[in-house]
């Protein structure tokens, strides 16, 4: 079968012939039907990441969504190495296996995965978001931040801002449900066009970025406020005066959407493809054929800015 192999720690993988799995006991074969590629998938494949480096060779990927042979639709972010979901077929523990809802397309059900859950869960779950709460998302034109607006929205938010580069795809957030939208480098005092924004201060801050926008965010923050951090794209480091920590009694919370228990996961996705079957979830979606992984994945290291999704 076809896959996209990883054959070294850093490098990209390259469409080519791997062997077929074979399940085991406690094991299932699933012919995939689309598999997300995002940072968790780069992070894995490079060898640096904090949970341990795949074996070489082996298949890319972290989650997928395909059917098994009785015909069922699936979700997964499991598999048994060295298979992953980038591939015609791979290998998954029938526990970690999820049904997928009638009417949610198979690229859009496969990006709601890593991406999705993230956003949906750190909101639920790491920030425990309660009704009539304002909520910022940092980061809101990334496939992350644009599932965080609709999520907050759908799971009870009074008041959602969207933050990030200006453009016309922060401005159709107001779309996705955005109460308002703050440009990150329209110069200024970021942290006061924040605090206006939220109406003086947000509850919640998901937050993919880091860096400056981060400490903007924390300055602008309301009292007893949690700051959900998810990513990295504007820097790795950040030095944070201890006021702008203890004033607010903020409360700083790292999340992996894997730290979540499988149960918590599974409904969490349940919920977010069945709001997407109805149409109260939207994404940006690019299909990538499989034999286009190599290009896809230099990409995705640029920032895709919408959610690439290989076919295989």
């Amino acid at each position: 079968m076809k896959a996209a192999v990883l054959q070294q720690h850093g490098a990209t993988p390259v469409h080519a012939d791997f062997e077929e799995p074979s399940a085991g006991p406690g094991q299932a074969v699933v012919d995939v039907a689309a598999a997300g590629l995002h940072h968790l998938v780069l992070s894995k494949a490079s060898g640096q990441f904090y949970a341990g480096a795949p074996p070489v060779p082996s298949v890319v990927g972290t989650d997928g969504v395909g059917r098994l042979a009785d015909g069922r639709r699936v979700f997964f972010d499991e598999t048994v190495a060295p298979h992953g979901p980038m591939a015609e077929r791979t290998l998954v523990p029938e526990d970690a296996l999820s049904e997928v809802p009638e009417g949610v397309d198979d690229a859009v059900a496969a990006a709601l995965g890593n991406t999705g859950l993230a956003a949906w869960l750190a909101l639920d779950y790491r920030a425990g978001l309660r009704e009539g709460e304002t909520v910022l998302v940092l980061g809101a034109t990334g496939a992350l931040g644009s599932v965080a607006v609709q999520a907050a929205r759908l799971l009870g938010a009074g008041r959602v801002v969207a933050a990030a580069r200006a453009g016309e795809r922060l401005e159709r957030l107001r779309d996705r449900g955005a109460d308002a939208v703050v440009a990150l480098d329209g110069g200024g005092d970021p942290a006061a066009a924040l605090r206006e924004a939220t109406g003086g201060g947000a509850d919640v801050t998901i937050d993919a970025l880091w860096g400056e926008p981060a400490l903007a965010a924390m300055r602008a923050a309301g009292r007893g406020a949690r700051h959900v951090q998810l990513g990295q794209s504007a820097a790795t480091t950040l030095e944070i005066p201890a006021p702008v920590v203890r004033a607010p009694g903020l409360s700083l919370l790292g999340f992996a959407f894997f730290q979540a228990p499988l149960d918590v996961r599974r409904d969490a996705y349940r919920r977010l493809a069945q709001a997407a079957a109805d149409g109260a979830i939207a994404l940006d979606v690019e299909r990538v054929p499989l034999a286009e992984v190599g290009s896809a994945w230099e990409r995705q290291h640029r920032g895709a800015g919408h959610k690439l999704v290989v076919v295989p």
